[in-house]
């Protein structure tokens, strides 16, 4: 089976491949599939982004003849005590190509004086899977935590430095892969994703 992960993040995909490692799959990003679009997400939700994006390059995959079920993710960063911010505009918050260091040293400066019990925060992942045969699945999931009050850390990326985990006393970014892909927003939502597929293909 083929799925191409309707992505151009390489540090997204390494994920991908690794929790898929267990099926009998080849996972491609759509740069490796040979499809490319330049896709408007504007969606209101995590899952309307995430089918928009997938129903896009599955019907260029089968324009280009390609055999593959084709799955995309919208997810990003929660927020309460910004009023849900950054959200659906995660990827784009304070422009597109800003390093995320920018990005995170602007919410940690927002959030100068705010106390533990309201730093409050989530990465939410929606996943959306259009299958070879037009039928259509998706899941979604959530990652609790709270915004820290520095960055630590080097094994995630994107916001995972400011990503703080009381219950392990943790920042997100300083988790061993293996755990971080078990227990992350994007690990769960691809995990119920996969066995949506594997009761699929069964």
């Amino acid at each position: 089976m083929k799925i191409i992960f309707a992505t151009g993040n390489m540090g997204k995909m390494r994920e991908i491949r690794d929790i898929m490692s267990d099926m009998d799959v080849e996972v491609l990003s759509m740069k490796e599939a040979g499809v490319y679009a330049d896709v408007t997400e504007d969606g209101t939700t995590f899952l309307e982004n995430a089918f928009i994006k997938a129903r896009a390059i599955a019907d260029l995959a089968r324009q280009k003849g390609i055999e593959a079920a084709v799955i995309a993710d919208d997810s990003g960063l929660v927020v309460d005590a910004l009023n849900g911010e950054p959200g659906i505009y995660s990827a784009r918050y304070l422009g597109e190509d800003t390093p995320y260091s920018i990005k995170n040293a602007n919410i940690l400066k927002r959030l100068e004086g705010v106390e533990d019990e309201k730093r409050t925060a989530r990465f939410v992942c929606a996943m959306a899977a259009v299958f070879e045969d037009g039928s259509e699945a998706h899941y979604e999931a959530t990652y609790e935590g709270r915004i820290g009050y520095e960055e630590k850390g080097k094994n995630g990326f994107g916001y995972d430095p400011i990503f703080y985990l009381p219950d392990r006393d943790i920042y997100s970014a300083e988790l061993d892969p293996d755990e971080k892909n078990r227990i992350s927003h994007r690990g769960k939502a691809l995990e119920g994703i996969k066995n949506i597929i594997k009761e699929k293909y069964r």
